[in-house]
């Protein structure tokens, strides 16, 4: 009787073991499971969990946290997306770094800015970039946790010049008196700062070249009312140097207005077919005694397959004008000007050169600027106000082209004007 009721006992227990462990053992077992799923960002091919209510309560509850888990994903996802379209539409170079000094976060310009590659996150500034005075300015704005600006000079290795960069840093804080990094921007201001200098230049130049002419004529002025007795022929000689000095101001303001209009919104072309040949002639008829009073020999090189170009052609004779000057002023006497057109694809070239002084290579570079010479005190002697090669350049640009020039001191200088052949936009 005694093992029959021993026996029934283990069978009760046996039971209970089965139900407890379909009941509550199972489905944790199954619930580990789908957490270790879910943690590795893997759907679970199903949420169903055996067992009573609470196991089954359970597994719904871990379907819409894998739910909110994809939703979070994607938000972030779709946010780290946008942030780098937003870097990589940035111009100006960004740098992200943390309380320690080590970076966050950087783009494609500043990379470029101080020739990086893939720029380890994480690793410290001082090992990735050595600059005093960025390392100051971000040391800084983490100790006082205030915005701060400085500028940087940074070597181009394009170029044989300087880089100017504006620098402008920004604290990240987590609570008011709580710095935990800094957002730092680079805006490059080199071509700023050289346009800064040109108008600097322009008009400290303006002002020298006016000053010449004008200070000559009021001193003869006042010697005149001085001397109102002066003789004949001094009056005569005196009323010459003033009239040449008048018709080289009248030169430069004309040459200033033209160089005004060109660079204003508003200058247009008048476009036509220009026919070359005719162009060339009429500039060479215009220019025949001038180019004979030095005994100067006149090329015209036209090619077969460069008759006509869609151009303003009172402007193109303005740039045949300007270059033929520059050509005259600069040849030795029984010198030669050649004159040559020709076709390079959709492009035609319109050149001027000459056997003459020659360009050094320092100076050649420059010979577009307004008002540079390249031989100064020869240029003022032949009466040039320095703008001609500016304005041939304006014009150059205006329909489409570029101008080019090659030199060589004591050999002589060919100006090549490029321009498309087809309706500049």
């Amino acid at each position: 009787m005694s093992w029959l009721l021993l026996g029934l006992i283990c069978v009760l227990f046996a039971g209970m073991a089965v139900v407890v462990w379909r009941k509550w053992v199972a489905p944790w077992q199954q619930i580990e499971q789908l957490v270790a799923r879910i943690r590795d960002s893997q759907r679970p091919s199903t949420f169903l969990v055996n067992g009573g209510t609470e196991s089954k309560r359970v597994g719904l509850a871990l379907e819409n946290i894998f739910a909110r888990q994809q939703e979070l994903d994607r938000q972030i996802a779709g946010r780290e997306s946008g942030t780098q379209t937003i870097l990589g539409a940035m111009q100006d170079g960004l740098l992200g770094v943390d309380a320690r000094g080590r970076i966050t976060l950087t783009n494609r310009p500043f990379e470029k800015l101080f020739e990086l590659r893939n720029p380890a996150v994480g690793a410290p500034l001082l090992e990735t970039v050595r600059h005093a005075t960025l390392d100051w300015l971000i040391a800084e704005t983490l100790r006082t946790g205030k915005a701060m600006r400085s500028e940087l000079s940074l070597a181009d290795p394009r170029a044989s010049s300087e880089r100017h960069i504006e620098v402008s840093a920004v604290p990240i804080k987590q609570a008011v008196d709580e710095t935990t990094g800094a957002v730092v921007l680079f805006h490059d201001i080199t071509e700023s700062k050289r346009l800064d200098q040109i108008r600097s230049d322009f008009v400290a130049n303006v002002s020298h070249e006016l000053r010449t002419p004008l200070s000559i004529l009021r001193g003869y002025i006042e010697m005149l009312l001085d001397n109102p007795k002066t003789s004949r022929e001094e009056l005569a000689r005196i009323l010459a140097i003033m009239e040449r000095h008048s018709q080289r101001l009248g030169l430069l303001v004309d040459d200033l207005l033209s160089l005004a209009r060109l660079e204003s919104s508003n200058a247009n072309l008048e476009l036509s077919a220009v026919r070359v040949e005719e162009l060339f002639n009429n500039v060479v008829r215009d220019w025949k005694e001038k180019l004979a009073a030095k005994n100067l020999k006149v090329i015209v090189d036209l090619s077969p397959d460069a008759r006509t170009i869609r151009a303003d052609e009172m402007r193109l004779q303005e740039v045949l004008h300007n270059l033929l000057d520059n050509a005259v002023k600069y040849s030795h006497e029984h010198g030669e000007v050649r004159l040559r057109t020709a076709l390079q694809g959709l492009e035609m070239v319109l050149s001027v050169a000459d056997n003459g002084m020659g360009i050094t290579k320092d100076d050649l570079p420059r010979i577009f600027e307004r008002f540079y010479r390249a031989d100064k005190a020869r240029s003022r002697e032949l009466g040039g106000t320095g703008l001609g090669l500016a304005i041939v350049k304006h014009i150059a640009q205006l329909h489409g082209g570029r101008v080019e020039a090659e030199s060589e001191l004591g050999h002589g200088t060919t100006i090549r004007v490029v321009l498309p052949v087809g309706n500049p936009e």
